[in-house]
């Protein structure tokens, strides 16, 4: 039996992509305005940045631990409606942090980003690998997550723009009716499993059992790369939310007597931009080149381009700008090169029945593992030390990472067989059948 056309692939994408971007424009808008938060809510308090990282920590909090309730209703529901709830919330609550009069209200408000996040973060890539078979997955995927460079980037500069000449509540006010209108957007569209159900191409609903979803750690590609994972959001987190803030404050005479935060941020996304784009979707076309020969490489090729960043993250510290912006370039790079290759590789070795459950947990581990405690520890560290010694914490986070995909490389191929035994072939998104 053919199934009736679904939303179209192509368009699917398209408006998660959309929606990623809007993501992670609303979590870097924080990042962009700290300097400004720090000195608006604690005027000549010695643990201001400590503080701060608290709000990148309760975002994460409420995130991590509501992604798997949400992943276990994806499973269950039509993910389409779970991330227009979800979009909604958060864009609201992005425009509620703007109102915020108090630090603890600012704290609450990202509770709710979070929640907002939780319920579309383990439901989109799910979408995606139902509507693409596993020879396109990587390169669909990596178009997917070049909304974090894209987006992280866009939010630098938006929100370093703004928040220098408007006040810091600003870029939040003015990402809610977007995100609204987006959350809007989803409602009409139709979820490719329940029509792929209907037509006996997809495994039939059952109950999941938590037992179910532990075993994802009898699967032990799954395990490396979730640890993986998690040792480069650390690094990631600690990174992304602290460079400008170092750049502005622990290297201010290599900008001038006078340094600008808006231009320090427009200048690190605009890098974010051209060196995470660039990696993500390098990444992801390499790693579908190289399987046929090598089973194994989306790992490989994550392990070997999170190693090049160590490097890179020891010249920032050390060398003169404008010299060093050469090597943020090239840390960037490198760490968002991975971004395909690791997320494909969870999508083919997680069952299809608890697929979106898969990726809930891993954002549950590697958020609580990663950028929820990275952003205060790294803060602590400076206001304690120095912003040197924080960042070379997170450079050998990435070594950890690496060497855990490459321990995780021996049992890829063999996983992914596995899986793919369970799946039923979809047929191409470019077939007349799927519009």
């Amino acid at each position: 039996m053919t199934p009736k056309p679904v939303s179209s692939p192509w368009l699917a994408l398209s408006l998660l992509l959309g929606i990623n971007l809007f993501n992670y424009i609303d979590r870097y808008i924080l990042a962009a305005v700290e300097p400004l938060i720090s000195k608006d809510l604690f005027p000549n308090d010695t643990d201001a940045k400590g503080k701060v990282g608290l709000l990148a920590t309760a975002f994460l909090l409420s995130y991590m631990l509501l992604a798997p309730l949400f992943g276990w209703l994806a499973d269950r529901l039509s993910r389409w409606h779970l991330i227009a709830f979800g979009v909604a919330i958060w864009s609201l609550a992005s425009g509620a942090s703007g109102l915020a009069t108090t630090f603890t209200l600012l704290l609450i408000t990202r509770v709710f980003v979070g929640i907002g996040e939780a319920a579309y973060g383990p439901a989109a890539p799910t979408i995606i690998a139902d509507l693409f078979p596993i020879a396109k997955r990587g390169k669909v995927l990596s178009w997917f997550y070049v909304a974090i460079p894209v987006g992280s980037a866009i939010g630098y500069a938006f929100g370093g723009h703004f928040g220098e000449h408007y006040g810091w509540r600003m870029p939040f006010y003015l990402v809610t009716i977007p995100g609204i209108l987006l959350a809007i957007l989803c409602l009409p569209m139709k979820d490719p499993r329940i029509a792929l159900q209907k037509a006996s191409l997809a495994p039939p609903k059952k109950s999941i059992r938590l037992q179910d979803v532990l075993a994802l750690f009898k699967i032990p590609s799954y395990a490396y790369n979730t640890a993986a994972m998690a040792a480069m959001t650390f690094a990631i987190g600690g990174i992304s939310f602290w460079l400008p803030s170092y750049l502005f404050t622990y290297r201010a005479a290599d900008f001038g007597p006078t340094p600008s935060l808006g231009q320090i941020n427009l200048t690190f996304g605009a890098i974010t931009v051209l060196a995470g784009l660039t990696a993500t979707l390098l990444g992801g076309w390499l790693g579908d080149r190289l399987r046929p020969r090598f089973p194994s490489a989306y790992f490989l090729v994550s392990g070997i381009a999170i190693g090049l960043s160590f490097p890179c993250i020891l010249a920032i510290l050390y060398c003169p700008f404008p010299t060093a912006w050469i090597f943020v370039f090239l840390a960037v790079f490198f760490l968002f090169f991975n971004t395909g290759p690791s997320n494909t590789a969870l999508a083919n070795v997680s069952p299809p029945a608890i697929r979106s459950s898969a990726f809930a947990l891993n954002i549950l581990l590697i958020h609580l593992l990663g950028d929820a405690i990275s952003p205060p520890l790294i803060g602590w560290i400076a206001d304690r030390s120095d912003m040197n010694k924080a960042f070379l914490v997170v450079a050998a986070t990435t070594l950890l990472a690496s060497l855990l995909w490459f321990l995780g490389a021996r049992f890829l191929a063999r996983d992914t067989e596995t899986i793919a035994r369970l799946e039923n072939p979809l047929p191409s998104p470019t077939s007349p059948t799927q519009g």
